[in-house]
């Protein structure tokens, strides 16, 4: 993800998450985090492919984004959405499958994230990937006071090797 993809983002991430969505700034001081030789974030865009972009002009529509923080050896899954006509597409498991391989370029040990309780299409994704509950945040999505189930993967290097041999996804 540029600089540039972060309007189109907010209008994704406004349409998929009305009562919750990221701020501009939060995105500006999360792509900050992913440049230079300090960066410990990743963040990743999908488009839909355009009659531009078969002609080497123009990216199409902003359609998905994932983006991982990397600290202290963990990986913690900050966002991850796909637009709804693209559910049930695979795109989900390539954003999740680029966010884990970036988990082990930083070196992590084990990748956590938080998902919503009422969300068990994306649950179910990140179990497939080998992600196990491990707790609750009660009322960690605001305004809605919606509960959050922690999930935490433990070995995301193997989790990256099984996806190279078709085993996930």
């Amino acid at each position: 993800m540029r600089w540039w993809d972060i309007g189109p983002v907010l209008e994704l991430e406004r349409a998929l998450f009305p009562d919750d969505a990221w701020s501009k700034g939060l995105f500006w001081s999360e792509l900050a985090h992913a440049r230079g030789p300090g960066a410990n974030r990743r963040y990743v865009v999908a488009e839909e492919a355009s009659s531009e972009e078969a002609s080497g002009d123009e990216g199409g529509r902003v359609v998905g984004y994932a983006g991982l923080a990397a600290i202290d050896g963990t990986g913690d899954v900050q966002t991850i959405a796909v637009a709804q006509e693209h559910w049930s597409t695979g795109l989900g498991s390539r954003l999740l499958r680029e966010l884990l391989t970036a988990a082990t370029d930083f070196e992590c040990r084990e990748v956590l994230l938080e998902v919503r309780v009422d969300n068990t299409r994306a649950q179910r994704l990140y179990e497939r990937f080998g992600f196990e509950g491990v707790g609750v945040r009660r009322g960690y999505y605001q305004p809605g006071n919606v509960d959050a189930l922690v999930m935490r993967l433990s070995d995301p290097l193997s989790a990256v090797q099984g996806m190279t041999h078709g085993s996930q996804g």
